[in-house]
């Protein structure tokens, strides 16, 4: 099954996101992803990153978060490796929020350039971990961080505060809003102008980018009774888990030999 689709024009790579659902971020949807960005970097290309009809992307999935394992902790540190992949890459990256970007659709948009989306609508633009019982990883913190504003990051982080258009620009959600079938054809133009402007010059964009978590390779994984599937590896600190409990600022003093996925 062809998870997303790859078309190159004028220096612009689109890769478009469709599952045919809600394009969930499981491992054949990161390495399809991975491989796409591969393709742009060889084609010399900006991106633009987009969705289906309606959703950017749901996040995780949480049938493979529910059964926890080495598949779960795969998954979540993939996740976060692929949107230091999008922060680190040399040539501009806009995304073109189509619909719903929940969790790590959050995360992984919040990893582009600069991010366009609808101006109108009841779409989801949420980080739900909080929300739905699970620990919020470091580095889910830190890519609110680097967007929102202190007082948004406060409310995605603690409150899963669902934004919407009425407040998307103001918190740094996103950058731009446009009608939701000029979402696309902005996000090109973006990239066509970024592109203008780093003409010649790339060191602008490597310059100015922020330094990605720098993560280690492979990691090994056991079960643990008191905290389900624990990562042996060390990771750097933006990898641990953080525990968010209402009404507290997230934990940052955590063992830094495992992960609580």
């Amino acid at each position: 099954m062809t998870l997303l689709d790859y078309q190159l024009n004028d220096g612009i790579a689109t890769i478009r996101l469709d599952d045919g659902k809600v394009n969930v971020m499981s491992l054949a949807m990161q390495e399809a992803i991975g491989a796409a960005i591969d393709r742009a970097d060889a084609d010399d290309a900006a991106i633009v990153l987009t969705g289906r009809p309606g959703v950017f992307s749901a996040g995780f999935d949480l049938a493979i978060i529910g059964a926890g394992g080495p598949e779960t902790a795969a998954m979540v540190i993939g996740g976060f490796r692929l949107a230091e992949r999008i922060l680190a890459y040399p040539r501009p990256v806009v995304a073109a929020c189509t619909g719903h970007a929940i969790a790590m659709g959050t995360f992984l948009m919040f990893a582009a350039d600069y991010r366009i989306g609808p101006d109108a609508g009841s779409f989801k633009w949420i980080a739900n971990e909080v929300a739905i019982g699970l620990t919020m990883p470091h580095a889910a913190i830190e890519m609110l961080r680097l967007r929102l504003t202190p007082a948004a990051c406060d409310r995605a982080v603690i409150l899963s505060y669902q934004f919407g258009p009425a407040d998307a620009l103001v918190s740094g959600y996103l950058d731009q809003l446009v009608p939701v079938d000029e979402v696309l054809d902005t996000a090109l133009s973006v990239a066509r102008a970024a592109c203008s402007l780093a003409l010649g010059s790339r060191v602008c964009w490597t310059r100015k980018r922020p330094r990605p978590v720098r993560m280690p390779p492979a990691t090994t994984h056991q079960p643990s009774r008191e905290c389900g599937e624990v990562i042996r590896d060390p990771l750097k600190p933006l990898m641990q888990s953080a525990t968010v409990t209402f009404g507290r600022k997230p934990e940052s003093q955590l063992t830094p030999e495992k992960i609580t996925i």
